[in-house]
């Protein structure tokens, strides 16, 4: 079976909840280490994160104004008043048996965002909530013995989870919703964006309904996916899964399933709890938080360019959709061009755009830092504008402009790139290689309208100039001795 022929019978409705690390140095509520990457099991914990008696957490304010960074973000309100509450519910990898989490009166309310170009149209998923918590550890089984692991150096870690409306409507769009999020909350420095270390992870809830039906189908949620992906991969099965049981006469269950990426399947792991089944209740050792207006202000004012302002800066320079993509990829690429584009001009802006997108796609994506200045690409593309380098030389001097603070026409003088616009010169070349006995066949094929046997005589025109003359016119001015 394939998506097609669930699309014909049923109404795909997805929800996504993204739980996002936030980047602060410490603990939500404890000094401990936030950063558990690459550290070994248990040892960036304190007392509270073991849940010991007597340990009294007590909120970090960074959590916080990164949560006012995340909502402005997300074009969502921040209410004044925001309480935690206490989520009973056993986790093995939670020592105190409850997790510190919000409810009824979260950070951010509302909201939406703006998806572009998801399968050829854009779309508004809106945001129901985010809402502060703690998270949990790590268990590892080893599949060896009747036992597990448990790492606690995740437990404390900061989490906002933003929870979207019941707004996306096919596996694309919730793959292109995940991209989206990643990029607003990593451009707004909410979090590293680490998704291999888990700083983000998507929780896909989806039911189907029959085509035009009013009432949503019985739901499930695949939960901890990391990738955009199994974003996708994860929809697209419990879409086909859902279809296949209900074609047959069954009903499906409301339940928490996994995602096994070795065999692209999702898998029942246990029951689906409604919010009551986890009797909230208010945390008494943390007190109400209150954000005034003007913290708000100040934390949304330093906040920097977003990916909706850059696509909307770049719309003059009609790039195409593929290397706007791989621009936002990379957020240095994207400020250089930005740069260029400011302070130079949107001609000199649209060739750096295109030299980044290739070199992304050539497997670049890994540059942190351009060491040379946007003057530096701008003259660049001024000199290729002005045919006194070659497109293919300008991209050898742009990878080495990545890594050094060279000029780039210092780098072409060096390197024989340079190429001459001196007619004269280039007519003499021209009449050498045209008085050549070994160029009559090709002069009498362009004559008998065989325009493709010019490449000969272009050729050899830039071995007699060592490779500085200008293509584009060595073809003008041979074209013009051969035909008039």
């Amino acid at each position: 079976m394939s998506l097609s022929d669930v699309y014909e019978r049923y109404d795909i409705t997805i929800g996504i909840e993204c739980h996002v690390q936030l980047s602060t140095a410490t603990k939500l509520f404890s000094g401990a280490d936030n950063d558990a990457r690459d550290k070994a099991p248990n040892t960036t914990v304190s007392p509270i994160c073991f849940g010991l008696p007597g340990v009294l957490p007590v909120l970090n304010v960074q959590a916080i104004n990164l949560a006012i960074r995340a909502g402005s973000a997300l074009n969502a309100t921040i209410p004044r008043l925001s309480r935690f509450e206490r989520k009973h519910y056993f986790y093995p990898d939670l020592p105190k048996g409850y997790q510190i989490t919000q409810l009824a009166e979260p950070v951010i309310v509302g909201g939406h965002v703006d998806v572009p170009q998801v399968e050829g149209e854009p779309r508004m998923v809106r945001i129901h909530h985010a809402h502060l918590e703690e998270d949990a550890g790590k268990l590892t089984h080893p599949g060896t013995g009747d036992y597990s692991l448990v790492d606690l150096n995740r437990a404390g870690t900061p989490l906002i989870e933003i929870v979207s409306e019941a707004d996306i409507h096919s596996p694309g769009e919730a793959k292109a919703y995940a991209q989206e999020l990643y990029l607003l909350m990593t451009y707004a420095g909410v979090t590293h964006g680490d998704l291999y270390h888990g700083n983000m992870r998507f929780d896909v809830n989806l039911s189907l309904a029959p085509k035009g039906a009013r009432e949503l189908g019985t739901r499930t949620e695949t939960k901890n996916l990391n990738s955009f992906r199994s974003v996708e991969r994860a929809a697209e099965y419990e879409a086909i899964r859902q279809t296949e049981l209900l074609d047959k006469g069954e009903t499906i269950t409301q339940e928490t399933r996994g995602w096994n990426d070795a065999k692209q399947k999702t898998f029942s792991q246990r029951s689906k709890e409604d919010a009551h089944d986890y009797r909230y209740f208010p945390d008494a050792d943390i007190p109400p938080v209150i954000i005034e207006p003007e913290q708000i202000e100040k934390i949304t004012a330093e906040l920097p360019m977003l990916p909706p302002a850059y696509r909307r800066a770049w719309s003059k320079m009609k790039l195409n959709q593929s290397v706007i993509n791989a621009l936002l990829a990379v957020p240095t690429f994207t400020r250089l061009v930005s740069d260029v584009q400011t302070n130079y001009s949107e001609v000199a802006a649209v060739r750096v755009a295109n030299w980044c997108s290739s070199a992304v796609d050539g497997d670049q994506e890994t540059v942190t830092e351009v060491v040379s200045p946007a003057s530096n690409f701008a003259e660049l593309a001024d000199m290729v504008e002005k045919n006194e380098i070659s497109s293919t030389n300008a991209k050898v001097i742009f990878n080495q402009l990545l890594r050094t603070a060279v000029s780039p026409r210092d780098v072409a003088r060096d390197k024989g790139m340079l190429q001459t616009n001196d007619t004269s010169a280039i007519e003499a070349i021209i009449d050498t290689v045209l008085n050549d006995p070994a160029s009559q066949k090709a002069v009498e094929d362009i004559r008998a309208g065989n325009d493709k046997a010019i490449g000969y005589l272009v050729g050899q025109a830039m071995k007699q100039s060592k490779g500085q003359a200008n293509p584009a016119m060595l073809q003008k001015i041979i074209r013009s001795k051969i035909l008039e």
